[in-house]
Formats: C-alpha cells, sequence, structure tokens
C-alpha cells in the first residue's frame, strides 16, 4: 500500500501538473472512440499497451476478459457496453485475451473451483469456447492454453453481438469488432481476421478487424 500512495503522491506533484491543461479539458466530458475490454490481470494494462491518454478508451476489465451473452437480466458488462455504445457513440471494441491467462488455463485444466464458487460460475460464459478446444488433440498443455486464449476472444466476439446496442450499430456501420490477443513476453498483439478465420500479426496487418 505504500508504493501505491508513494506512486499517487509522484504522480500529483510530478505528472498532474505536466498535464493539467489535459485533466482540465477531461474533467466535465469524455469522448472516447473505443471501448477495450480485456482482463483484469496486472500484467496487461490497455492504456500503456496501446499508449493512449487518458479519455480516449473506455475500459472493460474482468476476469478472462468475458462478456455474458444479452440477457433478461442484464448485468454490469452489458451496462457499460450499452453505456459506451448508444451514449459514447464508441466506433470500435476491442476484446482482448492474452497470454498465460489463469482464467484460461484453469477452464483448459479443469482444474477444481470448489472454494471459488463465483470464478466458477463467471467462466461457464466461455462454455463455447471450452467445447471447441476439448473437441481437439495438443501436443502440450502450452499449446492447448493457447488456443483456449484464442477460442475464448472468438466466443465473446459472438457473445458482444447479442447485445442489442451492439447489434443496431453493426448494422448501420457505426461499429467495427476487434479481437486481439497480447503476448506478455514478446509484446506482440495477434489479431483476429475478419469472419474469424485466424489469427494474424497485428504489427504487419494494422487494418484487421473481425467484423
Amino acid at each position: 500500500m505504500k508504493e501505491i500512495i508513494k506512486g499517487f503522491l509522484s504522480f500529483q506533484q510530478n505528472v498532474f501538473p505536466e498535464r493539467k491543461d489535459l485533466f482540465k479539458s477531461l474533467a466535465s466530458n469524455q469522448n472516447p472512440k473505443a471501448l477495450f475490454i480485456s482482463c483484469s490481470d496486472s500484467r496487461l494494462v490497455p492504456e500503456l499497451v496501446t499508449q493512449q491518454e487518458p479519455g480516449q478508451l473506455f475500459v472493460i476489465r474482468n476476469a478472462g476478459n468475458i462478456v455474458p451473452s444479452f440477457g433478461p437480466e442484464p448485468g454490469g458488462v452489458s451496462a457499460t457496453i450499452e453505456y459506451a455504445v448508444v451514449a459514447l457513440g464508441v466506433s470500435e471494441i476491442i476484446i482482448c485475451g492474452h497470454s498465460n491467462c489463469g482464467a484460461m488455463k484453469a477452464i483448459a485444466e479443469c482444474s477444481c473451483m470448489d472454494t471459488m464458487p463465483a470464478v466458477e460460475h463467471w467462466l461457464r460464459y466461455a462454455d463455447a469456447a471450452r467445447a471447441v478446444v476439448e473437441n481437439k488433440k495438443y501436443d502440450t498443455p502450452e499449446i492447448k492454453l493457447t488456443e483456449m486464449v484464442k477460442e475464448n476472444v472468438i466466443a465473446q466476439l459472438h457473445n458482444i453481438k447479442t447485445h442489442p446496442s451492439v447489434a443496431v450499430a453493426l448494422r448501420k456501420g457505426s461499429l467495427r469488432l476487434h479481437g486481439w490477443v497480447y503476448d506478455i513476453e514478446s509484446g506482440k498483439i495477434m489479431a483476429l481476421t475478419k469472419g474469424g478465420d485466424e489469427f494474424v500479426s497485428l504489427s504487419d496487418n494494422p487494418e484487421t478487424c473481425f467484423e
């Protein structure tokens, strides 16, 4: 906790004064162009990876970068997506998984989660990805985990399309969907191609989008 407070004090004394005009402009308004949905993992920081300033990304973070399908009792993720699309008018939505994801590892290894019932229930929203992965054979657990991370991104992209606000924006052509997988060790991002056929290097294919 001391390090966290020390960091805040450094921000207040050194960073904020230099960026005072930026924060003044953001004090009463925000106009982000993208919604970034990622895992809560401490090793993935959306603003750092994408080098975006405050006010440029609207962010949802949770275990496993999960997006529940829209239902009769929408929760916080659904409400945040709806607000981003309808109220803020974001034109891009990125769902970003990452290497060595603990949530996906728990699914891939069929780990016992009796002591974490809320987590176990939450990860059921990745059942479609698990079904696809379990239907194949893998040479190593590491390869299986990598595929689980990728399939989960694909599954969550399909889930988000069930949200009315997203469906309307997609039909109007005012919204694009992106599926990414960030590799922590190399800093590289693999992006899902149109229609979800494969993941390719984002650096080599910067215009790639899922839909």
